[in-house]
């Protein structure tokens, strides 16, 4: 082959572009033999709550389809902290390549933003793979409290505190126990956890009297009667609580709250990765495991992915920062 310093003018130019263009299309190829080729190892889903909360369960249950449907083992890690944030910071700064995935709750990019002073990460560094699921909370409090209803709580509520426990600062619970003293006037001090499952079980122990957890990790409580069930945050009574008052039926409709269960990655994955991990969970939400669990749950399955997904996120965060902005609340 004629060096390309060996020609003059016209030819040595054309030389030179063919040399750029067998270069870029060699590159282009083995990034898309790379892409055809994953997963080739294990990845990783951080789940950025403690172990034992409905995140981590839901985790376990997507890694054994995802493991039979991309030939690799899917392994979770809890890295929980910081209502979120040290777990999604985690991710956002991992390689871009698909082998490190959030496994997280929507409160960590819809209601952090706009509760802590400083963010470790930019919510634009992680982008949606797919809200898989959803899930409402359950009004609960402690048995040894004495009241049978909401309204019986409101009104003692309103004449002497009432300990809260969350999950967390910035947590659904913390947020909707917010909503529920702006609302009612009642007295409230919030006693964040590390997690649904530490704050669970605070109020098994008496440690707190009240808390407005995530359903899944709330029911068996309920069903062993050491949890009394008030109300649920859905739009529509829990299939799992049937007899259980929305919050809406008691005049509390803005206390509505909804959990969303998502999947996300650092945002420069390639687009060839994230469909084919979009793919796969899609595949995994129609085994009937799968969806057996869910219902086990009290969760929604929904698949949303995309615009969508984005557009539902960006529709929570314009919400939540009202709220926030409008009750005083804080990250400690």
């Amino acid at each position: 082959m004629t060096h390309p310093s060996s020609l003059r003018g016209p030819q040595r130019l054309f030389s030179l572009l063919a040399c750029a263009a067998f270069i870029v299309g060699s590159l282009g190829a083995g990034a898309a033999r790379a892409d055809a080729a994953y997963p080739s190892k294990p990845v990783k889903f951080i789940t950025n709550f403690p172990p034992g909360g409905p995140l981590d369960i839901l985790g376990r249950a997507l890694a054994v389809p995802l493991n039979k449907e991309l030939k690799q083992p899917f392994v979770v890690e809890n890295r929980p902290g910081a209502g979120g944030n040290i777990g999604a910071d985690a991710v956002a700064k991992s390689p871009a390549d698909g082998y490190t995935v959030l496994l997280t709750i929507d409160t960590t990019v819809t209601i952090n933003p706009h509760l802590y002073a400083s963010m470790p990460f930019a919510p634009k560094d992680l982008k949606p793979l797919m809200i898989f699921s959803s899930s409402g909370l359950t009004f609960g409090v402690n048995p040894s409290l004495g009241v049978k209803t909401l309204p019986d709580f409101v009104a003692r509520a309103k004449t002497q505190d009432v300990t809260f426990a969350s999950a967390g600062n910035g947590s659904p619970g913390h947020i909707a126990a917010e909503i529920f003293a702006q609302a009612t006037g009642a007295k409230i001090t919030h006693v964040p956890y590390k997690g649904n499952a530490p704050a669970v079980l605070a109020l098994l122990s008496n440690e707190v009297q009240a808390g407005i957890l995530a359903t899944p990790g709330l029911f068996p409580q309920v069903q062993s009667g050491k949890a009394k069930p008030l109300a649920v945050t859905g739009s529509q009574r829990s299939p799992l609580l049937p007899d259980v008052p929305t919050v809406g039926e008691l005049g509390l409709k803005n206390l509505e709250f909804e959990v969303l269960y998502m999947a996300m990655v650092p945002a420069a994955t390639p687009e060839p990765v994230v469909e084919t991990l979009r793919r796969a969970l899609q595949t995994a939400l129609a085994t009937p495991e799968l969806k057996s669990r869910l219902a086990s749950l009290d969760m929604v399955a929904l698949g949303e992915t995309g615009q969508a997904a984005s557009d539902r996120l960006a529709a929570n965060s314009v919400r939540y920062g009202k709220i926030v902005k409008s009750t005083g609340m804080k990250a400690d």
